[in-house]
């Protein structure tokens, strides 16, 4: 339900920052001292988690710095406006960089989509090192992790998702989710009410990829069974391995695939 006045829109933003701090706190993601990158795309969801972080920041009774990141792949087609995000930067007081990339994307074997991502994360990973961060924050949300649940298990079969924490290169980094837990309903509510302005040029090849794709399919689950989308999400907490066969029985399943 949409705030009907100021007031409501008020308890709403705090409502969701509140859900935000409580998956913080109940999964560790800031520590005392941390330097956290975040990769700030221009979206909805990264804007949020901006604000969100840099709200914390004035109050947690810790001390942390933040450094904000928007990487520009120069040869694909997707733009957002780098003075907003600046701007928006410098009021939350947080110290803002624009990184340049060119992945390769001629005589792919991959999709376009998956270079992009790839090349953007693998840049993130690199500015981490540069700027002397020790974790790397990003926007992915409740909705998110669904999708990439369904997406292992029906392109890769395979059962993973988006963990809320991720250790990496040997502990060096850690990979963090604070808006894990948070619907992307709740999210876009959000966005609306605090007007922010999104990318000035969204990519084409978006709606193509996969991932669009399986929004389509989870949207129609919870529309067939409302509470679909929560069960999906609870499932991965919920994995009962003896009512599963064991790598064993799954061994050469193709020979067994005579129907």
């Amino acid at each position: 339900m949409k705030p009907k006045n100021e007031k409501q829109a008020k308890r709403f933003i705090e409502k969701v920052n509140s859900q935000i701090g409580k998956h913080i706190y109940d999964h560790n993601l800031i520590e005392e001292g941390d330097h956290i990158l975040l990769g700030l795309s221009g979206g909805k969801d990264s804007l949020i988690l901006l604000e969100t972080l840099a709200m914390r920041k004035n109050y947690m009774p810790i001390k942390f710095e933040m450094t904000a990141v928007y990487v520009q792949l120069t040869n694909i087609p997707y733009q957002s406006d780098t003075d907003y995000l600046r701007k928006i930067c410098e009021t939350n007081k947080v110290t803002f960089f624009v990184e340049e990339c060119t992945p390769p994307i001629e005589d792919r074997d991959k999709p376009l989509c998956f270079i992009c991502s790839w090349n953007r994360r693998k840049q993130l990973f690199a500015l981490a090192e540069k700027y002397k961060c020790n974790k790397l924050a990003l926007g992915h949300h409740r909705d998110d992790a669904i999708e990439t649940l369904l997406m292992n298990m029906i392109y890769h079969g395979s059962i993973s998702s988006l963990p809320s924490k991720l250790s990496m290169f040997n502990g060096d980094l850690k990979l963090i989710r604070p808006l894990l837990f948070s619907k992307e309903e709740d999210l876009i509510q959000y966005a609306e009410i605090k007007q922010f302005e999104l990318q000035k040029k969204v990519c084409p090849h978006g709606e193509n990829a996969k991932r669009a794709k399986l929004k389509e399919l989870v949207k129609l689950l919870d529309e067939w069974y409302p509470g679909a989308k929560t069960n999906l999400f609870n499932s991965m907490n919920k994995i009962f391995t003896e009512y599963l066969p064991t790598s064993n029985e799954l061994k050469d399943t193709t020979k067994d695939n005579l129907c």
